[in-house]
């Protein structure tokens, strides 16, 4: 009775690309994920949209049903601060559920400061609210002292 013992096979070029493959992107991922620093944010909240295109001036009263639309419409919502600087807001609190939410299109137009985590990868942006520390309401510009919207000055 004889034995015939295996020998290892070697593995195939394929499996060896596939598994360098791997082992360089596992690799990779740490230094693509960023945690997150606390952050407290001051402006105005308003949808990203007209922020960005400047369709609609995406200021204060005269901006406030567009925003409150937008922001029902799915349209992501974010904070504007006083330099210019725009933060989208993934979620607040527990909520799950931010885009499209009536909670955060309520606050529309609002002037609040946040406290939250900043998250920022290819130069977006981005808030997890923790809190609302401070909402001052809808700021106080209005239609005369803007021009009525989208045709205004």
């Amino acid at each position: 009775m004889s034995q015939s013992r295996k020998r290892p096979s070697r593995p195939s070029p394929w499996r060896m690309l596939v598994a360098a493959s791997l082992l360089c992107a596992g690799a990779a991922f740490p230094a693509m994920a960023q945690d997150g620093r606390r952050v407290t944010v001051s402006g105005e909240i308003s949808d990203t949209w007209c922020s960005i295109s400047g369709l609609m001036f995406a200021k204060g009263t005269a901006h406030h049903q567009c925003a409150v639309w937008c922001a029902l419409g799915g349209i992501p919502v974010s904070i504007r601060d006083a330099k210019g600087d725009l933060y989208l807001i993934l979620k607040i609190g527990d909520d799950e559920d931010s885009v499209a939410n009536p909670r955060i299109a309520r606050m529309a137009t609002h002037e609040v400061t946040v406290d939250g985590e900043l998250l920022e990868r290819d130069g977006v942006k981005y808030l997890l609210v923790d809190r609302i520390a401070d909402d001052k309401g809808v700021i106080t510009m209005t239609h005369d002292e803007h021009g009525i919207q989208p045709f205004g000055n």
